[in-house]
């Protein structure tokens, strides 16, 4: 994986010149690998998805605790690969980050993708307190991955993706936690004008279907698109869905050849 601004990332290259670079923004304790591979490989796209810091393979950075900081590093990275023109797609936590930028460095975003996310992202108390004591971190993933799929999702599959979760520091995941409670645009939506696309699952008990249907009904170009037998991890149960649907989308988002650099 190349690395620029401290901060790792995957670069999948097939783009036509006509279409717009893709950035993929994974959520709370996640890595670019959140991102199944029918979507870091959109066909015709050059597709980005970046560690957070802190995350993965950027550990020479710290994580933070407010969204505001973390879309400040998403803006830093993107100017040293100068690529200041994408659509930025967020999953969750990278959804509030994805917002973040389009409300406050509009100028970076072409077109906006908000999955399993929403304007305000209050995290559960009990979650809060298992995550801050290393004592009972292990509850914390416990409680996340047990809100994170739907009931049909196979058992290895959710084994995978606790094991895979348990590789995130305390400190970096309990961050990020707070960084999500105190999230709230709800007030600054209107001011999103680029196109979005929405996405929830059915079965999202993280960030339910009336949170889409909010941002939706509130960002003034937003589309919804609401995947069945899915949860709020609804790209890696449903990889297939939410790629037609993004795909779908992106052909639509208007780009110049020539706002990529």
């Amino acid at each position: 994986m190349p690395v620029s601004g401290n901060l790792y990332y995957s670069l999948h290259h097939d783009h036509d010149s006509e279409n717009p670079p893709v950035v993929l923004i994974h959520g709370a304790g996640g890595t670019n690998l959140y991102w199944p591979p029918e979507i870091r490989r959109l066909p015709g796209y050059s597709v980005y998805a970046i560690d957070l810091p802190g995350h993965g393979k950027s550990d020479k950075c710290d994580g933070q605790q407010i969204i505001g900081d973390y879309a400040r590093y998403l803006v830093q990275w993107l100017e040293s690969i100068h690529l200041r023109r994408a659509v930025i797609i967020g999953h969750s936590m990278g959804g509030a980050i994805a917002l973040t930028l389009a409300i406050h460095h509009p100028e970076y975003v072409v077109g906006l993708g908000l999955i399993s996310s929403g304007s305000r992202l209050r995290v559960h108390p009990e979650l809060l307190n298992y995550t801050a004591d290393l004592t009972t971190f292990y509850k914390a993933i416990d409680f996340l991955v047990s809100h994170s799929f739907c009931p049909d999702t196979p058992p290895r599959f959710v084994e995978l993706a606790a094991k895979q979760l348990e590789t995130t520091r305390q400190s970096v995941l309990l961050g990020d936690l707070l960084a999500c409670d105190r999230f709230d645009v709800m007030e600054h939506l209107a001011a999103v004008q680029q196109e979005t696309l929405v996405i929830c699952g059915t079965d999202d008990q993280m960030t339910p279907v009336r949170y889409a249907q909010y941002l939706a009904s509130s960002i003034p170009h937003a589309h919804l698109s609401v995947i069945p037998n899915a949860g709020h991890m609804v790209m890696l149960e449903q990889p297939r869905l939410v790629a037609d649907s993004l795909l779908s989308f992106l052909k639509d988002v208007s780009f110049l050849p020539g706002e990529r650099n």
